[in-house]
C-alpha cells in the first residue's frame, strides 16, 4: 500500500511543480525524458580543467517506509 501512495503522491507533487515552473531547468531526478548525461558532462570538464566537483545526494526513498503508520495516521 505505501508503494502505491508513494507513487501517487510523487505524480502529483512533479505535476504541480512541472506546471507552476519550480522544477530547475537542468534537474534530472523524478523526471520523464531528462538524464544524468549533462552532469556528467560537466564533472568530467571540471576534471579536465584540474577543478575538483563534489556531488552529494540524497535518496528519500525508503523514508517513508521507517515511519510507524499508526501514529502518522493518528496525527493526520
Amino acid at each position: 500500500m505505501s508503494k502505491v501512495v508513494e507513487r501517487l503522491v510523487c505524480s502529483q507533487l512533479v505535476a504541480y511543480l512541472e506546471e507552476h515552473n519550480l522544477l530547475p531547468r537542468l534537474q534530472s531526478a523524478y523526471r520523464k525524458f531528462h538524464s544524468i548525461v549533462k552532469l556528467a558532462c560537466d564533472a568530467l570538464l571540471e576534471a579536465d580543467l584540474g577543478n575538483v566537483s563534489l556531488l552529494g545526494l540524497l535518496d528519500l526513498s525508503a523514508a517513508f517506509d521507517t515511519v510507524d503508520h499508526s501514529i502518522l495516521i493518528s496525527r493526520l
